[in-house]
C-alpha cells in the first residue's frame, strides 16, 4: 500500500463523500505478509471476536461478494485468494498465508495460529475469514437498489461497532457521524454511484493516542494519556483509510474495502508540510467533529505540536 498522500488533507475541514474516480491500473486490494501487523491483529480479532467482525442478515449470500474479489485478486496478485471449482465441489486458497479450505477442512503449512482459528469458526464462516487473512482490508457488501448493507468482514474497525451496523440503511450508518448531513442526504444516491459498475476511492483520516490498527469501542476508550504539547507527538498516530468500492458482477452490488493504517506523528515521514496540512485541518474542524473524534481535549496540545513540526522542528515543543 502507497503511503498516504497528504495533500488530501484540506481546510476548513469537511465532512463529506469525497468521492474520486480509481485511476486504470491502481490496486485496490493489498495482500497480507506472513507477520506482518495487518494479519496479527485479524487473527486476533477473529478468535476472540468472531461475532463483532463477521456479520451479515439472515439468509444473505456472500459467495458472489467473494468471487468478485477472487477475480479482482486475480488481476492484482494472483498468489492472494484463489476460488478453485472442480468436480462440483469449491476449495478456497490463500497460497500467500499458506492455508487452503476444502471439504475437509483448512489444511496448509503456514501459520498454525491460522489453521487452529479456521478450524474453531463454523464450516459456513470459513470462506470469509479466510479472505479477511489474505488481505490488509476489511469488507462490506453495499447493496445499490436498497442502500442496505447485508454483510460485514470488518476486523479493524475505527471506533465503530460492525455488529451494529449490519442490515442497515447507509444513510442510518452514517447518521451518528458528527456534520454529516451532506452523506447522509446523499445516501441513496451514492449507494446507486458505487454499485454502477465504476470503480471509486475515498480517503478519510483522523488523529489516535493508540496505534492499534482495531478499535472497537466496546474493548477501549483510547484516552489521551498526556496534557503535554511537548510530549504527544511522541504518542501520537495518524490514522487513514481509504474506502474503494468493487462491483459484484450480476448483481446491484459492490464490494466495500477499508485498508487502514496508522504513522506517529513524530515518524520522519511525517515531515513539515504533512504537520502543516493536518494542523490548518485540525484547526478548522467543528466542536461536533472534535468530540465526535475524541479530540476535543487534545486540539490545543496538538495543535501546538504540528505547528513546531510545520516550522521544521525535529524535537517540537510549545
Amino acid at each position: 500500500m502507497p503511503p498516504f498522500d497528504f495533500s488530501l488533507v484540506t481546510a476548513p475541514f469537511r465532512m463529506q463523500p469525497g468521492l474520486r474516480r480509481v485511476a486504470a491500473g491502481t490496486s485496490q486490494l493489498t495482500p497480507t505478509r506472513p507477520g506482518s501487523r495487518h494479519l496479527r491483529e485479524k487473527i486476533a480479532v477473529l478468535g476472540a471476536f468472531t461475532g463483532q467482525a463477521l456479520a451479515a442478515v439472515p439468509g444473505f449470500d456472500p459467495m458472489p461478494a467473494l468471487r468478485a474479489l477472487a477475480h479482482e485478486a486475480r488481476l492484482e496478485a494472483p498468489a492472494a485468494f484463489i476460488v478453485d471449482d472442480c468436480c462440483s465441489k469449491t476449495r478456497w486458497h490463500a497460497p500467500r498465508i499458506g492455508w487452503s479450505i476444502g471439504d475437509s477442512g483448512p489444511c496448509g503449512s503456514g501459520d498454525e495460529a491460522i489453521g487452529s482459528l479456521l478450524a474453531a469458526l463454523p464450516e459456513a464462516l470459513r470462506p470469509t475469514a479466510l479472505l479477511c487473512l489474505a488481505f490488509e482490508e476489511d469488507f462490506a457488501v453495499i447493496d445499490g437498489a436498497t442502500a442496505l448493507v447485508p454483510w460485514l468482514a470488518v476486523c479493524l474497525p475505527s471506533r465503530w461497532a460492525p455488529e451494529t451496523k449490519v442490515g442497515r440503511h447507509f444513510a442510518e450508518i452514517h447518521a451518528p457521524v458528527a456534520d454529516s448531513a451532506t452523506l447522509v442526504a446523499a445516501g441513496a444516491s451514492l449507494a446507486r454511484l458505487v454499485t454502477g459498475g465504476e470503480r471509486w476511492e475515498r480517503f478519510v483520516w483522523t488523529l489516535s493516542p493508540d496505534g492499534r490498527l482495531h478499535q472497537h469501542p466496546a474493548r477501549d476508550a483510547w484516552p489521551w494519556s498526556t496534557a503535554d504539547a511537548a510530549l504527544i507527538g511522541a504518542t501520537a498516530f495518524f490514522r487513514s483509510e481509504r474506502q474503494t468500492f468493487i462491483p459484484v458482477p450480476t448483481t446491484p452490488q459492490a464490494v466495500f474495502t477499508i485498508h487502514v493504517d496508522t504513522l506517529r506523528l513524530d515518524d520522519p515521514s511525517f515531515d513539515a508540510e504533512a504537520a502543516r496540512r493536518v494542523h490548518d485541518a485540525l484547526a478548522s474542524m467543528s466542536p461536533a467533529v472534535l468530540a465526535y473524534r475524541g479530540l476535543s481535549e487534545a486540539q490545543a496540545d496538538l495543535l501546538a505540536w504540528l505547528a513546531a513540526r510545520a516550522k521544521g522542528d525535529s524535537s517540537p515543543h510549545p
